[in-house]
């Protein structure tokens, strides 16, 4: 019996040298939690056996159990890294369809070329659906949602108006060319507008200023352009400016309406109205551009995404919208340790954990949220070294019972009669 004894020593001094082994692989694993063998001695009986005469007949491996204790916290800068404080996990969905939401530690998440906010295998980050304040409408597993970050935000609006107020030196010399906007001394001055055509893109408006006369009143010309696309109003290709004797704008009044003009990669023609307002002057100074302004607004596109520790995932986009995109869905069990372990740092709920009992950041004991920080793994790694050299001394001293065992025997053997 002492045979097998030693044997089951063995078996279960190797056991936790695997356990032990294995958690020192993963010392550098973000989310990883270590695991601690279990062990329950043996022991023969029977009815008929006085209880001062047993004799134990070994050990066997009760469990192996994982330990989750929080692991060290490192701060990383990143909007999607996110740590739990606390008991709970992340939900994450396998991008299979029909898969079971799986849970984890890890909150190194990131954006595929979907859009979808990921963990480094891939699996989907699950968040609550909200509305446009970031209100959660629908809670629970089963109304958790896979997080997607739309490419564009908001409706293309073309460009109606413009507003250009600029100052025209007044020492500014008539040009002896006729106009041409590809001759730099056929004009005085130019400036350029950002306007959106009708699909909401970007186009340059370009606005050349001529002067005419001289004295009072004293004349200029504007002429604009849409990308290559002449502006004209009533047939006219320039609008003319006034100035009186003191350098005051007497006309235009208002804005002029351009006829439609199309420019180039647009849909469409747009009308524009430009006003030069009552702040253009003509003085003695430079060329100066006062004031600039459009009513035009581009799509916005998509520019980052960030975690807060309340949960809200927001987008932000380059017309200065933003979006709330969801809340991080939290779960917790009632037996963490009955969780099935599927690798990567990730689990399976099982009969022995119980079902997930699900919350937001900071509610029902599923913990908070830290932005820009990973949790790392909860190896100690002196700790581990210590346990180390004691299962192997255990090791040693199963196996030097297992040789004493064996020379008893080859002496038994060796006897004669």
């Amino acid at each position: 019996m002492s045979f097998y004894t030693s044997l089951s020593g063995l078996n279960a001094a190797q056991t936790d040298m695997a356990s032990i082994s294995h958690n020192l692989a993963n010392v550098a694993t973000n989310g990883f939690k270590k695991s601690r063998a279990d062990f329950s001695d043996v022991i023969s009986s029977s009815v008929n056996l006085s209880p001062t005469m047993m004799i134990g007949s070994g050990v066997v491996v009760k469990s192996n159990k994982q330990q989750f204790t929080e692991g060290s916290l490192l701060q990383t800068g990143s909007s999607l890294d996110v740590a739990i404080s606390g008991d709970g996990f992340f939900a994450i969905k396998p991008q299979l369809e029909g898969s079971k939401v799986n849970y984890t530690r890890n909150g190194n998440f990131g954006v595929d070329s979907s859009g979808y906010i990921t963990d480094s295998s891939g699996n989907y980050l699950q968040a609550y659906p909200v509305d446009g304040s970031g209100t959660v409408v629908a809670a629970g597993i089963d109304q958790a949602i896979s997080v997607q970050i739309p490419k564009t935000s908001g409706t293309p609006v073309p460009t109606a108006n413009v507003g250009l107020s600029v100052t025209l030196p007044g020492s500014a010399a008539v040009p002896a060319n006729s106009f041409d906007r590809f001759d730099p001394d056929s004009y005085n001055f130019a400036t350029q507008t950002t306007v959106y055509d009708v699909d909401g893109n970007p186009q340059t408006m370009s606005t050349y200023f001529r002067r005419d006369t001289t004295g009072t009143p004293s004349t200029w010309s504007a002429y604009s352009y849409i990308g290559d696309a002449p502006l004209t109003s009533g047939g006219n290709a320039a609008v003319s400016l006034q100035f009186d004797g003191s350098g005051t704008l007497v006309s235009p009044t208002g804005a002029t309406t351009f006829d439609p003009a199309q420019a180039s990669g647009s849909s469409g023609p747009q009308a524009l109205a430009l006003n030069f307002g009552t702040a253009t002057k003509q003085a003695a100074s430079a060329f100066t551009v006062n004031s600039r302004s459009q009513d035009g607004k581009a799509v916005g596109q998509f520019e980052s995404v960030a975690i807060n520790s309340d949960g809200i995932i927001t987008a932000s986009f380059s017309n200065g919208d933003t979006k709330a995109l969801g809340k991080v869905a939290l779960a917790n069990f009632n037996n963490p340790q009955g969780l099935r372990q599927l690798g990567d740092s990730t689990w399976a709920s099982t009969a022995v954990s119980g079902e997930p009992v699900m919350g937001e950041p900071g509610t029902g004991g599923v913990g908070t949220l830290l932005t820009s920080t990973i949790e790392r793994s909860n190896v100690d790694t002196t700790e581990e070294l210590v346990n180390l050299i004691a299962a192997q001394r255990n090791f040693q001293a199963n196996a030097k019972a297992l040789d004493t065992e064996n020379q008893i025997s080859q002496t038994i053997f060796n006897m004669r009669s």
